[in-house]
């Protein structure tokens, strides 16, 4: 084990040529360095992120939503039937024409009876819009807070506006206590997320959901004990800028506030694309890579640094390419006019894999287009032109 740590903690790996771990102990004046020790107390932070949000989830973003009208209990469950569960279980959650005419023989049920149980048994484990609506305010809120509390930190440190001043002096940079506060906020989420994970909504990215925490959590921790602090608030900041205007997206569409919805999704696809597409290379891969180059010169941990950070830009390409597709398609297919505004695709949340309403699948089946007609009253909810007197019903 003593080998293993040796080799693992290599200085000429972690390290600028003539620099040693000992270079970077603690002085006699007080002064600190960044440790790898130090991230050992994101742990319990984690566990007290997510004990709050419980609380937070169970006593003020659950009464928020259901004051906003929306419903409590899950979709309706399916009759029991052991026949159809076994099939369910251990066969297909989707039965083809095959299966369906073999189990109409064999229960002397019509096709349509048989796919509107798979359909409720699929959509009876499915969580309600409360339960969505609290997972999405508990993470805007933390998301507004850690993005605020980034905008506060770094408007007085001076690579916010100097960003050579990442590189002056490396490594030998003390670590501020509202630095250290910053880095293992930020770390302890992504922590409390990979654990809340397998309790929160199933989605079908969960696996990629879980290697980007698992990668976020990497980067951090990858950063802190090299001692990259500096350039590292920069890009925590970065990301978290329009984290909680998808999430305030997310809240009012299943409030269905639909306009509301569309125009934070909007200004959420505005700034993603202009932090990753342009502030990002143009401020974060410009030190990183160039002025860093010049001041301290390359190192294996630096290729290694910056060879995450292009990985990172690549991803930012194709996640906008994403929300500017579905951005065009809303713009060219939706009709927005007095009255009506069409839905942004997106919203429906496509991760969450909830099923249609029967009325709209059995008029699919049809082979049918259904036409929804709206109320006054509910068009302008929709809309997000709700009366005062609206709101204190709903």
């Amino acid at each position: 084990m003593s080998a293993l740590s040796a080799w693992f903690w290599n200085e000429r790996f972690w390290l600028p040529q003539n620099v040693t771990w000992a270079d970077l102990a603690d002085t006699e004046s007080g002064e600190q360095y960044p440790r790898a020790g130090h991230l050992l107390y994101a742990f319990p932070t984690a566990l007290g992120i997510f004990a709050f949000r419980l609380l937070f989830e169970r006593f003020l973003a659950k009464p928020c939503a259901l004051r906003l009208g929306l419903q409590g209990k899950g979709p309706r469950k399916a009759q029991p039937n052991a026949i159809l569960e076994k099939v369910f279980i251990s066969i297909t959650k989707c039965p083809d024409g095959k299966h369906l005419e073999g189990l109409s023989k064999q229960l002397d049920w019509d096709a349509r009876k048989i796919q509107r149980w798979f359909r409720q048994r699929r959509n009876q484990d499915k969580p309600s819009l409360v339960t969505k609506f609290s997972e999405s305010m508990w993470r805007f809120l933390f998301y507004l807070y850690i993005f605020s509390y980034g905008v506060w930190f770094l408007w007085t440190a001076p690579w916010f506006w100097d960003t050579r001043q990442c590189w002056y002096n490396y490594p030998y940079q003390p670590l501020t206590l509202a630095l250290y506060y910053y880095y293992i906020q930020e770390l302890a989420f992504y922590w409390s997320l990979m654990f809340s994970q397998f309790t929160d909504i199933k989605r079908k990215d969960f696996l990629i959901m879980f290697v980007h925490h698992l990668a976020t959590v990497g980067l951090i921790s990858f950063s802190y004990v090299n001692n990259m602090v500096r350039v590292g608030t920069l890009v925590m900041c970065l990301h978290d800028a329009s984290d909680f205007l998808l999430e305030a997206a997310k809240m009012a569409n299943y409030a269905k506030y639909q306009r509301l919805c569309d125009g934070f999704f909007m200004m959420f696809g505005l700034m993603f694309v202009t932090t990753r597409l342009v502030v990002y290379p143009t401020w974060i891969l410009n030190t990183t890579m160039f002025e860093s180059w010049e001041l301290i010169g390359p190192y294996p941990s630096w290729w290694l640094f910056n060879g995450l950070l292009l990985i990172l830009q690549v991803l930012h390409v194709i996640w906008s390419y994403l929300i500017m597709r579905i951005a065009y398609r809303s713009l060219t297919k939706g009709k927005v006019g007095p009255g009506k505004c069409q839905p942004l695709p997106v919203l429906k949340d496509e991760r969450s894999d909830i099923e249609s309403s029967s009325e709209e699948e059995d008029t699919a089946l049809n082979g049918t287009k259904s036409v929804h007609n709206t109320s006054s009253n509910g068009a302008n909810r929709v809309n997000g032109h709700a009366s005062s007197g609206q709101w204190s019903e709903d």
